[in-house]
């Protein structure tokens, strides 16, 4: 591990998946208890995540009740505590059908699924085991899912190929649409966003109203749709795991996710506080 200097920190913002998780999708004893350590010496807990709102309160029964989460990329905000969706970033429709034609133009065989406040909905042939089946409102195509009358709620959309390599897909949708949404991917699965939404721009926005500045936030994260958000930061850790380009592109090093990297580090920033 080879942490960077840092001024006085009052934040902590870690993605979940690959970062502060175990390859097992839990957390461990260790890590618990240094994120209870941080909150106890004073500091903030945020989960900055792409999973959906849905998926916050049985993941709570591992992390603990710490915080906030921004999930889905930054398009919504869900307190944690309350087990309650505090606001949500959508994307104009009209901008949402025209990602989803110009993907179709590009990737021939991409299917597509819906995050928004009510629920997710997604294409007959989108299938995936990591989101999970609860929720699902509606199975159509989705042209259909967006004429519906909630269209202008959604705030995620995933994008899945079965054969693209992800981050082929992932240059080749830029090119395509990145002037219509924000396209990441922390998955085999694209991840789209309304234009100036990330990460990033939701944690700034969530600091600023609290007067906490970048300077101040310790940031962790492994794959691309962390790197926004890196980079923002005042510190920002890699995880050893972490995909090339975050590694790539972040200064600090942390452990790997299964053994507890996230965890150390922030034990010894509270010890030094």
């Amino acid at each position: 591990m080879n942490p960077p200097p840092h001024p006085p920190v009052r934040l902590i913002a870690t993605d979940l998946d690959g970062t502060l998780l175990r390859s097992d999708g839990t957390v461990s004893a260790r890590t618990q208890a240094a994120l209870t350590l941080a909150e106890d010496a004073g500091l903030c807990i945020v989960f900055v995540t792409g999973r959906p709102p849905r998926w916050m309160e049985s993941l709570s029964e591992h992390t603990g009740p710490h915080g906030v989460a921004i999930c889905s990329n930054g398009g919504a905000v869900y307190d944690v505590r309350r087990k309650e969706l505090v606001e949500s970033f959508p994307l104009r429709a009209e901008d949402a059908l025209a990602v989803v034609e110009a993907l179709r133009r590009e990737l021939p065989g991409v299917s597509f699924a819906f995050e928004y406040p009510s629920g997710f909905s997604h294409e007959p042939d989108y299938t995936s085991q990591m989101w999970g089946s609860d929720g699902v409102q509606r199975i159509a195509p989705a042209e259909e899912i967006l004429g519906a009358a909630d269209a202008h709620t959604v705030f995620k959309i995933l994008a899945k190929h079965p054969d693209l390599d992800p981050d082929e897909m992932l240059r080749r949708a830029c090119l395509a649409a990145g002037d219509l949404a924000e396209i990441t991917r922390s998955s085999p699965m694209l991840e789209i966003s309304a234009t100036g939404v990330s990460k990033a721009t939701t944690l700034a926005r969530w600091c600023a109203d609290r007067g906490i500045a970048a300077e101040e936030v310790v940031a962790f994260g492994d794959m691309p749709n962390d790197l926004p958000m890196l980079a923002w930061a005042g510190t920002a850790y890699a995880v050893a795991n972490a995909h090339p380009q975050v590694l790539a592109a972040t200064p600090g090093r942390a452990g790997d996710h299964d053994e507890d990297g996230v965890a150390e580090v922030i034990e010894k920033l509270v010890a030094s506080l």
